[in-house]
């Protein structure tokens, strides 16, 4: 018997026994992580993983109108502030990956939200942001052309905006 049909022969041993390599692994780190008394802190959890998902906004994210999006979101309309600080560039040379940073000074933040006016579907990005946690999220973004991008921010119950215009160019050209 050569190497190749043992290794076969052990992963389907492992199989019927309920061990897979996912299975070992995610057994492997959730050890590691109670012997760091981070127990709760397993990412894999199946239930944590339900109960996160349950509070994902899927309607708001289907929609194909920025305004659309807003509204299943927030149900309320944004104001422009100067507090709310979106970090884009003028020129993205490459649609697939423009970083995005929003910051803001509001007190009681509870969320930003990220919109990209252009794209099949505007949504982007939402983040929940806990009490007492800075309020700042970046991140890459795909945007499919040249577009308007809309920070948003929750904070005392109303919905506080910035936004810049980003052209996205074909080919890096710059053009």
């Amino acid at each position: 018997m050569n190497n190749n049909s043992m290794s076969k022969q052990t992963n389907l041993r492992r199989a019927r026994r309920g061990q897979t390599r996912r299975t070992i692994v995610q057994g492997a780190l959730a050890g590691g992580l109670a012997g760091l008394g981070l127990a709760g802190a397993a990412p894999f959890s199946r239930a944590r993983a339900a109960a996160d998902a349950s509070k994902w906004p899927k309607d708001a994210f289907s929609q194909k109108k920025q305004a659309d999006a807003i509204r299943v979101l927030y149900g309320k309309t944004p104001e422009p502030s100067d507090k709310v600080s979106l970090e884009a560039p003028e020129i993205a040379e490459n649609g697939a990956v423009v970083p995005i940073s929003v910051s803001t000074t509001l007190p009681d933040v509870t969320s930003i939200t990220i919109v990209v006016s252009e794209n099949p579907f505007p949504l982007a990005a939402n983040y929940p942001i806990p009490a007492g946690t800075s309020a700042m999220v970046a991140n890459r973004l795909k945007m499919a052309k040249t577009s308007k991008v809309i920070a948003l921010v929750e904070s005392g119950g109303k919905i506080f905006s910035a936004s810049k215009e980003v052209k996205v160019t074909v080919g890096g050209c710059g053009g």
